[in-house]
């Protein structure tokens, strides 16, 4: 059964006080239909449930409305597959506990994002900024590549903060800059993911890399808001990286063209 919200206060003085009922509102856009985004609100018996975000979607999906679209995969804070907007901020649905959550949630997709449905937002331009930044180890020509590329212990633990990140998009979501420019500016967490490679001591193109990102718009854009750090799942700090790509670019480079 799908509740309209007018319908809402109609029906809860029925309920029974032995049922623990909870009311999602749940954003909804179909392409394929000729009218406006619309709300639709589930009351989900939590007693049939399991206690993240997640699992409401599932049982609204399984038991309520099949045609609701959303990712996940994991349910284990791994992959960012679900990243939303839950009850006004971005988050992964598996890693949300909706007891901690008011009695009515609602749920958006990533905001500024285009929508390919529903809850799932298309992230084309967001992978593509990611191939960008050349995600792997470049290693100099004449490295022989037979042997082990070892790391010191000391050099292993400047990665602590910057390999965790599942590209969920929550940060690049929540930042203004990203909003409006992000077709130009990379965004915290591919900035993140950049610093990650940047500081890797395996990886032998650190010059290049940082040319690439001496830009106006690719790393300046970032006006440390800090709604990025503020809204990671995985309680990273990718304004962190972003300054320490600006200093490293002030000193290496010689600050942005």
């Amino acid at each position: 059964m799908i509740l309209n919200t007018h319908s809402l206060n109609k029906i809860s003085f029925q309920l029974k006080k032995n049922q623990k009922i909870k009311f999602i509102r749940v954003y909804r856009w179909n392409p394929y239909l000729q009218i406006k985004p619309y709300f639709s609100v589930y009351p989900v018996n939590l007693k049939k449930c399991g206690s993240m975000v997640l699992d409401l979607l599932i049982f609204i999906k399984n038991y309520h409305d099949s045609t609701l679209a959303f990712r996940r995969s994991c349910r284990e804070g791994i992959c960012g597959s679900c990243a939303m907007n839950i009850s006004g901020r971005n988050s992964l649905a598996c890693l949300t506990n909706y007891l901690k959550n008011p009695s009515f949630l609602t749920i958006y997709p990533l905001p500024h994002m285009k929508l390919i449905k529903d809850l799932v937002p298309d992230l084309s331009n967001f992978y593509h900024q990611y191939s960008l930044i050349k995600p792997w180890l470049i290693t100099r020509p004449k490295n022989n590549l037979i042997k082990e590329n070892l790391q010191s212990k000391t050099d292993r633990l400047v990665l602590n903060g910057l390999y965790e990140c599942v590209l969920c998009a929550c940060c690049s979501a929540s930042c203004p800059s990203y909003w409006w420019n992000a077709n130009k500016y990379l965004g915290p967490s591919i900035l993140l993911q950049a610093f990650r490679w940047i500081s890797d001591s395996r990886d032998s193109n650190e010059l290049n890399r940082l040319k690439f990102l001496n830009n106006k718009t690719r790393v300046f854009s970032c006006h440390s808001i800090l709604n990025c750090t503020v809204a990671c799942p995985k309680h990273l700090n990718p304004a962190k990286s972003i300054s320490q790509i600006k200093i490293q670019l002030k000193y290496l480079v010689g600050g942005k063209n």
